[in-house]
């Protein structure tokens, strides 16, 4: 590697190990190392702020955006009151039954949606939830992240590296389906059994304020029936556009962008008041973490990093595929999965054309997406996902450190990957 090269890995690993140890502020860490790649020429401008693969990705940023300022505009209407009182009655106030009922409709949710999407929308119910409870917050939300990380593995728009998979491959909707969403839902019922021990010490019942909910009326909650209805078809409009987006030519963040400034327009709420709700520091975080990340894809340390597990593995199937899993796993945990998936899958193709093309090596792509996918609930800055509900918690007063993060975090994404290349070796070699 280059002089260059070396100073890059240096100013990342300093980020890192400041993000991880919360000795300065995510933010300073992230935006500060990106201005450092700048001075030490590991990136440019041109590349940093234009490059698709080795720069800030606004299609990410500007999804955020949209969905941020949809958020706030719903959260006005009570609607996330509504739905927290109706699910704690569902689940007749037992803690358990109600992490169980959000780990199943956010893993759902997120196989439809994007998992940013899905987190946006559902990490505010959490909130307001647990809070109706009195139980924990943080179990809930770490409980409902990792649901959407492994729900969102199940289609082709249910995570961002799946989009960038299928488009590089080739892959349609449905061969996502097929492949990708029997896994996912094993993944989920497994984790689902996980939680009962993982989160035990969250799942304090409360008898009083339990009743207290449940002698609630639901209906009461809703401040302004007339704004939800606006909500209701605006939100039904993005997401109808999210699932058909290929066919309509359109990317996630262009619709997610004319939703959010639709909504504030026919909300007739003030704009600053609406804006004030924005997650900003999330979206300067993902800014500088996507600078720093395109300076090590723009010095070639990524790229390197993929031929050398290409070919280490020399072409045996098997091999390969087990490599693609476990290698995942921490550069997707260290770097954020998009970027690596971006950088990496031009080697893949690479490694399934060697390997015989697009037939039975194609299982090569199923084992990539696992691995990059699941590794997403192992750091907080794994999965876009994970940077926004950390975001949302932090604005709320619960603070989700990095290590308390990947303290549980490691643990699923461990027992998920083992799982999944069970399942690759079950499904594409013992009984193929």
């Amino acid at each position: 590697m280059t002089v260059t090269a070396w100073l890059a890995v240096g100013v990342f690993v300093v980020s890192y190990v400041l993000i991880a140890t919360e000795r300065v502020h995510r933010v300073t860490a992230a935006l500060g190392g990106a201005a450092v790649m700048l001075v030490i020429g590991a990136t440019d401008p041109e590349h940093a702020f234009f490059s698709e693969h080795a720069g800030i990705d606004w299609n990410v940023i500007f999804l955020l955006l949209g969905m941020m300022l949809i958020v706030a505009v719903l959260k006005r209407t009570g609607i996330f009151e509504y739905v927290a009182i109706w699910a704690v009655k569902r689940a007749k106030g037992r803690p358990y039954r109600l992490m169980v009922l959000l780990i199943i409709a956010t893993a759902f949710l997120s196989a439809w949606l994007d998992n940013v999407t899905t987190v946006l929308l559902m990490a505010p119910v959490t909130i307001v939830i647990c809070r109706r409870l009195g139980v924990p917050v943080v179990p809930y939300l770490l409980a409902e992240v990792f649901a959407c990380n492994i729900g969102g593995a199940a289609t082709l728009i249910g995570d961002p590296p799946n989009i960038i998979i299928g488009s590089r491959a080739g892959l349609s909707f449905n061969d996502f389906l097929v492949h990708m969403a029997p896994v996912a839902v094993l993944l989920t019922l497994v984790f689902v059994v996980m939680s009962r021990f993982m989160f035990r010490s969250a799942f304090r019942y409360d008898a009083e304020k339990a009743q207290q909910v449940m002698d609630m009326d639901e209906r009461e909650a809703i401040k302004d029936p007339r704004l939800l209805v606006v909500c209701g078809v605006v939100v039904g409009v993005v997401m109808v556009c999210f699932v058909l987006h290929t066919a309509l030519h359109l990317e996630p963040a262009v619709v997610a962008v004319v939703g959010g400034l639709a909504l504030l327009a026919a909300s007739r709420l003030r704009a600053e008041d609406v804006v004030k709700d924005v997650e900003w520091e999330t979206l300067a975080f993902f800014t500088g973490l996507f600078v720093m990340v395109g300076a090590m894809v723009q010095t070639g340390i990524i790229g390197d990093l993929g031929k050398a597990a290409a070919e280490a593995t020399e072409g045996q199937l098997l091999g390969t595929s087990m490599a693609l899993i476990f290698g995942s796993i921490v550069p997707s945990a260290v770097i954020d999965n998009i970027p690596f998936v971006a950088s990496v899958s031009p080697v893949v193709s690479e490694m399934v054309q060697a390997s015989g093309g697009t037939g039975e090596a194609g299982m090569l792509w199923w084992s990539f997406a696992l691995g990059a996918d699941l590794a997403g609930n192992a750091t907080i800055i794994a999965s876009s996902a994970n940077v926004v509900v950390v975001g949302i918690a932090d604005r709320s007063g619960h603070h989700i450190s990095f290590w308390t993060f990947s303290k549980y975090g490691l643990i699923v994404t461990a027992v998920t990957v083992v799982l999944a290349a069970l399942y690759v070796w079950l499904r594409y070699f013992a009984l193929a």
